[in-house]
């Protein structure tokens, strides 16, 4: 345990950031196993806003600092792809 007074504070901090990294994380998977059912009901319309609510829910958790830049444009580049790939063999 800290016993300086900057270390108690520090590790307050970093357990209150802990916390709301894994709040914004959550958010993310959450967003993502509904953009995954509307796509497994074969429901693109559905699929398409749920997709929308994924890019806001990635790039907010990547500016705050949750996740890396480039790891929200993979899951981004990713889930787009899935939609696609379904939407074409749905045509």
């Amino acid at each position: 345990m800290a016993n300086i007074k900057s270390a108690k504070k520090r590790i307050k901090q970093t357990q209150v950031r802990t916390l709301r990294n894994k709040i914004r994380k959550t958010m993310v998977r959450t967003a993502v196993r509904r953009f995954e059912d509307a796509l497994n009901r074969n429901d693109l319309e559905a699929a398409q806003l749920a997709l929308r609510f994924c890019y806001g829910r990635l790039d907010r958790a990547a500016q705050k600092g949750a996740i890396h830049r480039n790891t929200a444009a993979r899951k981004k580049s990713r889930l787009a792809h899935r939609l696609n790939k379904v939407r074409q063999a749905s045509a």
